[in-house]
């Protein structure tokens, strides 16, 4: 977080009642709603944070019906008492912009951080100092009286780092020779949090080198006992070790320099990552299923980690869907959210090592502490995530392959994943097709964007606007996008417009957003053969293609043939309503006589058709080429065929 202008010589606190200070003095920070903005944007760490992510942060599910006012208002506020160069508006929200020296959390998560680097280099006093420091800027309970839903999250994570320093400044304590101070502290701090093993190893330790090995053993039973009577389980194997070490008089154990058993260095500070993008304001469609699939993530009875996995034709809406459900389910993962675009286009970003360090990262672990290799990164991932509630978004992967390493190791986590391609070999998950949109749903995200007015006034027009479409969402969004953009068409000019096949496609943009895009991904995603039969298939005229003709089109035996459909089908480029027989959504099919055009010779074209037509004449089926195109409503909506 860069410092600049008047924002120069603010401080803020967080760890005890939010407090502002402005070069020593003391500023008021507001109500207790204007301390939980300021509380949402500080640890936003200088990102900007949009309305629906503010809203969400003070008033949770339920806000005001002004709630973007009262932001607003509150924002307003805090201006006045930051001054401009620390509060800024940007792309719709609001960001502070301070350096991290300005707040108490940030440095004394730079300390704890340093404590580790010299905890690892061997000075362990010095490490024991700084901790001590970074505990010292503790000021009672963190975010004290601030409201709303975050505010109470990030006070819960961070009382678990605080538990977590403490632990860290005790064992360095033990380290040091200083067990008998510790015990007091230890006792108070197990009987505070009885459920917390680290503790009680800690204090068994301390006991045995005080003397007290009885004392040390009783500690071991009054665990195991409460253990049993409260979750039904066992202590986990360190402590059991502790007690085996114990009971045999371990030299090991009695030796002041020598580490008490603990994590190993690098152990994270556990963070609450909110990495979802924000949802589109005019999505339609899906009510139930986002209620069923959010419902679903979210049961805590699945044996395993719940995986559901989102494929359909490229356009169709999975990554909205997806995003969608996230935010419906993300109040029933209170370990955070954690999102990677799978297709962005930085060198490595797809790579599931690279994606693995960059979640380490965003769960706390310190760039030092994540080791170097997929598989360690992997380990440590899971490691990490054992125990907690988190919803992981993988957005646009290729395969299951490369999902497989981002996967948590045990159940209470959730992942959504969409890709183009059917997971049939993801164990586990629970796979959906998405289809088109119904004329209803059509109708009604056309209307969201273009008014009511205009899509009422040419109803006819725009039930033909929404056939050219192919019901696909994206490309609705452009053609009602490119029509609300201009005021002077009617909504009979882009269905003419969009009439002509030869530049449907080019007419199917807003911005830098284009329906070609996802199709050309699609297609130069796949190998020579699938390429091949994706192109010159779509030559052929009629709804549906059987297996035998493709295999004469292509000049390939049936089999073969097959195999390139089928890999089509799981691509989400082909269709197949019954086995043996396939069909392009009408879009697609555009694209692919396009792919045909530029990547084949006519030549090539033409004696693909040439074959198609021997097949047709030697057997009793009627040519292809003289089917009659289907109605759209063949390609998968439920709605009545068009006139």
């Amino acid at each position: 977080m860069g410092v600049e202008g008047s924002a120069r010589g603010l401080r803020f606190g967080l760890l005890g009642p939010v407090r502002v200070w402005q070069d020593g003095a003391a500023r008021p920070s507001g109500t207790p709603q204007q301390r939980a903005l300021l509380t949402a944007l500080l640890l936003r760490e200088g990102r900007t944070a949009g309305p629906a992510e503010l809203i969400s942060a003070l008033w949770g599910e339920q806000p005001p019906a002004r709630a973007l006012a009262i932001t607003r208002t509150y924002a307003s506020r805090l201006r006045k008492v930051l001054g401009p160069g620390a509060l800024v508006s940007e792309a719709g929200g609001y960001a502070i912009r301070v350096g991290r020296e300005c707040v108490d959390l940030f440095e004394a998560q730079e300390l704890a951080l340093e404590a580790e680097k010299t905890r690892a280099a061997g000075d362990r006093e010095r490490a024991r100092a700084l901790i001590g420091k970074s505990l010292g800027l503790w000021d009672g309970e963190p975010l004290a009286h601030v409201p709303g839903p975050y505010a109470e999250n990030q006070r819960t994570r961070l009382e678990e780092w605080r538990l977590q320093l403490l632990e860290t400044r005790l064992d360095l304590d033990l380290e040091a020779g200083a067990h008998a101070e510790a015990v007091s502290e230890l006792t108070a701090l197990t009987a505070a949090h009885p459920l917390r093993e680290r503790l009680r190893e800690l204090l068994m330790v301390a006991l045995y080198r005080s003397g007290r090995q009885a004392e040390a053993l009783a500690v071991y039973a009054d665990t195991r006992r409460l253990l049993a009577d409260e979750l039904g389980v066992d202590p986990r194997p360190e402590l059991s070790r502790l007690q085996e070490r114990i009971l045999r008089a371990d030299a090991g154990l009695t030796r002041p320099g020598t580490a008490a058993p603990r994590f190993p260095v690098g152990a994270p500070v556990l963070v609450r990552p909110a990495q979802l993008p924000s949802g589109v304001p005019d999505f339609t469609g899906h009510e139930d299923r986002v209620r069923e699939l959010a419902d679903w993530l979210a049961d805590p009875g699945h044996p395993a980690v719940a995986v559901c996995a989102l494929a359909g034709v490229p356009g169709v809406g999975k990554s909205t869907l997806a995003v969608h459900v996230a935010h419906a389910a993300r109040h029933r993962f209170p370990d955070g959210q954690l999102y990677i675009d799978l297709q962005r286009t930085e060198p490595r970003a797809d790579r599931p090592g690279a994606v693995l360090g960059a979640f380490l990262h965003a769960l706390g672990v310190p760039q030092s502490g994540i080791p170097e290799g997929r598989e360690a990164r992997a380990a440590l991932y899971r490691s990490v995530l054992a125990g907690r509630r988190l919803l992981v978004l993988l957005d646009n992967a290729r395969d299951a392959a490369q999902i497989r390493p981002l996967l948590p190791g045990t159940a209470g986590c959730a992942v959504l994943v969409t890709s183009r391609t059917r997971m049939v070999d993801l164990a586990g998950a629970r796979l959906i097709d998405l289809d088109v949109m119904s004329p209803e749903e059509a109708l009604q995200l056309f209307t969201r964007i273009v008014g009511a007015e205009r899509a009422d006034a040419e109803p006819e027009a725009a039930l033909h606007t929404f056939a050219a479409c192919g019901f696909l969402p994206l490309a609705l969004r452009m053609a009602a996008s490119r029509l609300a953009a201009r005021r002077a068409w009617t909504v009979s000019d882009l269905a003419a417009r969009l009439a002509d096949e030869s530049r449907r496609l080019g007419g199917l943009q807003a911005g830098e957003l284009a329906v070609r895009a996802p199709f050309d991904r699609a297609y130069r995603g796949l190998g020579p053969g699938q390429a091949r039969a994706f192109r010159l298939l779509a030559l052929a005229d009629g709804p549906e293609i059987p297996a035998a003709a493709a295999a004469a089109m292509l000049g390939l035996p049936l089999h073969t043939a097959e195999d390139l459909l089928e890999d089509l089908v799981d691509a989400s480029l082909l269709a197949s309503a019954a086995p043996g027989r396939y069909h392009y959504h009408d879009l697609v099919r555009l694209h692919a006589r396009s792919c045909a055009e530029r990547d084949e010779t006519p030549g090539d074209r033409q004696e693909a058709l040439a074959r198609l037509l021997r097949f047709s004449l030697a057997t009793t089926a009627p040519p292809v080429r003289d089917i009659r195109p289907a109605p759209v409503c063949a390609l998968g909506h439920s709605g009545p065929p068009l006139p």
